[in-house]
């Protein structure tokens, strides 16, 4: 048995990619948009507005802003970023908040007419 150690184990480092970090330490602690989700599909392009004075960004914001000059989907900036879709999530709301991104949500699939589903039936049981 090892006796107790004045440092934790460098559990947290990996060789190939160096220290990692927590996701919610990306977000400042949120796992969550405050509003709506964003559905996977969900297409967004940055607006090429400049970045405000005010307003810093993470490095993963800026990446991801980096990545919306031609048009992405949540789910490949997750996955290009290397990040769970909650964070994706949350990172993409504060551009949303600052006008740096434009989003495109996926539209919802139509009803189709009763009628017309009755008529098709018809003619089927015709054959």
């Amino acid at each position: 048995m090892q006796p107790p150690s004045d440092h934790p184990p460098e559990r947290w480092l990996d060789e190939a990619a160096g220290p990692l970090v927590r996701p919610y330490a990306l977000t400042g602690g949120r796992a969550r948009p405050r509003g709506e989700p964003l559905d996977i599909v969900t297409i967004l392009i940055a607006t090429g507005l400049p970045v405000p004075a005010r307003v810093r960004l993470t490095r993963e914001q800026q990446r991801l802003l980096s990545l919306c000059r031609r048009p992405y989907t949540v789910a490949d900036l997750a996955s290009e970023l290397n990040l769970p879709l909650g964070v994706v999530g949350v990172l993409v709301e504060e551009l949303l908040e600052h006008r740096l991104i434009e989003v495109t949500r996926p539209m919802a699939a139509a009803r189709p007419d009763p009628g017309l589903l009755r008529r098709v039936i018809d003619e089927l049981r015709t054959l």
